[in-house]
């Protein structure tokens, strides 16, 4: 299929199990010139925090709706019908409560999990949804459900096993806002 979950042009292949091992022979000998390396599970989920794509599950469920995700542009509220259009009706995600925000930690290497919390003039405000180090650029990232009285270039804490640690509200996605590497 063409399509990417990780911000960079390219294919997702499937095949059945029986299959598996030769595609990944055939693949890894074919990337051998151009540097391909085996990189797994972690490496996804920090292309697409890098990229501000969100994970049903992790950065938004039943209880958050697609404008608090940052999603807005995915509902087509010219419909005539859909379950839950009532519920949207005349909201926007400048008018939501809250709000998913991409935050970037100040001190560049402090990594945290998800779920801690999150501080903003030392009240607690909010959750991480995710967090990973993004080595595209170069930086620990977390998301975060935010008031929208929080706004970018805010000063943020996100309590890590009791320390703060300093982050900073910050425009995404991170990496080719323009979209452009994933046009080709």
């Amino acid at each position: 299929m063409r399509l990417s979950y990780v911000g960079e042009l390219g294919w997702e292949l499937y095949t059945s199990a029986d299959n598996g091992q030769r595609l990944w022979d055939a693949l890894w000998k074919a990337g051998q010139p151009f540097g391909v390396i085996a990189a797994g599970r972690a490496a996804f989920s920090s292309l697409r925090l890098e990229k501000g794509y969100r994970s049903w599950g992790t950065d938004m469920t039943t209880e958050h709706d697609p404008l608090e995700a940052g999603l807005g542009f995915a509902v087509k509220m010219t419909k005539e019908n859909f379950v839950g259009k009532a519920a949207l009706e005349g909201r926007t995600e400048e008018n939501s409560a809250r709000r998913l925000r991409c935050l970037t930690v100040d001190d560049g290497r402090s990594i945290v999990l998800g779920k801690e919390p999150v501080f903003y003039k030392d009240q607690a405000v909010g959750y991480v949804t995710s967090a990973a180090y993004g080595y595209t650029v170069a930086k620990p990232i977390a998301y975060a459900y935010l008031p929208a009285a929080v706004s970018l270039g805010d000063a943020v804490e996100i309590e890590y096993f009791g320390r703060r640690i300093q982050a900073t509200v910050t425009a995404d996605p991170l990496y080719d806002p323009t979209m452009s590497r994933l046009r080709g």
